[in-house]
C-alpha cells in the first residue's frame, strides 16, 4: 500500500497540533466508489510496558469473509493526549498495513474522523496518509451534539459539532449504546453511516473492526501469558 508521509512523528504537542490543523484543510467528502473489501484496524497497549500491537484485518464486501490479515509490533513512546490519539497509534497501523496483500476500498478505524475537535480524528488522518475512503467508529462520543436516537436497529440522529453535522450516533444493534459514526476521508456522513451498518451483523461492533481487536489482543495475550 501507497503512504503518504506528510510530516514527521516524533514532535511537541504544539507541533502535533498544528499538524492536524493543517492537513484537515487536505479532506476530501465524495460519494463512495465500489467496495469489493473492507479493513478493520484496531490497536492493542500492553499492560505494563509501552509495547504496542496494531492489526488490520480485510474482509470480503458485502460477504464480510476474511481475506488477509496483518499486524506490527513496536514500542509507543507518544504521551497519552486527548484529541492525539494518532500519534500514539497510526505509526504502528502504518506498519501493519504495509504487510498487508489485499488492499482494501474502505478502512474502518476505532476511533474518530472528523468528529474531533479539530476535524481530524485517528481515522481522518489515516485516510489521508493512505489516500483511502475511512470511517471513524468511536463507541463514546469525543465532540458534538445530537438527539435522542430511536431504539432500533439503524436509527440514527446526526452529530453537530460547532453548528455543522459530523457524524452520527448510529443504532446498530436494538437495545444497545449507539455507535459514534464519522466520515474520514473521502465519504458522506449518509454513507458511512450505511457502510457501518452492512457491517454490523450481529453485533454492536463491525465486523471488520471487531476481527481486527481480535487479533491484536491475542497477541498481547499471548505475550503477556505468564
Amino acid at each position: 500500500m501507497k503512504i503518504r508521509h506528510l510530516h514527521a512523528w516524533n514532535v511537541t504537542y504544539r507541533e502535533a497540533v498544528q499538524i492536524q490543523n493543517r492537513l484537515r484543510l487536505q479532506l476530501v467528502e465524495k460519494s463512495l466508489g465500489p467496495v469489493g473489501y473492507v479493513a478493520g484496524a484496531d490497536v492493542a497497549g500492553a499492560k505494563k510496558s509501552q509495547t504496542v500491537w496494531a492489526g488490520i484485518v480485510v474482509l470480503s464486501y458485502p460477504g464480510l469473509f476474511k481475506v488477509d490479515e496483518a499486524w506490527a509490533k513496536g514500542r509507543m513512546d507518544f504521551p497519552y493526549i486527548p484529541g492525539l490519539l494518532s500519534f500514539r497509534e497510526i505509526p504502528f497501523l502504518l506498519k501493519a498495513l504495509e504487510r498487508i496483500r489485499i488492499e482494501p476500498d474502505l478502512i474502518l478505524c476505532d476511533g474518530q474522523g472528523i468528529a474531533h475537535p479539530r476535524g481530524l480524528g485517528l481515522a481522518a488522518h489515516l485516510g489521508l496518509l493512505v489516500s483511502k475512503t475511512t470511517v471513524g467508529c468511536a463507541k463514546k462520543r469525543l465532540v458534538g451534539e445530537f438527539s435522542e436516537v430511536g431504539p432500533n436497529r439503524g436509527n440514527y440522529s446526526l452529530l453537530f459539532h460547532e453548528d455543522r453535522p459530523v457524524g452520527a450516533a448510529v443504532r446498530t444493534r436494538a437495545g444497545v449504546k449507539p455507535l459514534f459514526v464519522s466520515p474520514g476521508y473521502g465519504i458522506t456522513i449518509d454513507e458511512a453511516v450505511a457502510t457501518v451498518l452492512n457491517c454490523c451483523e450481529h453485533y454492536r461492533i463491525p465486523e471488520p473492526i471487531r476481527q481486527a481487536h481480535f487479533l491484536v489482543n491475542g497477541l498481547r495475550q499471548r505475550e503477556e501469558a505468564p
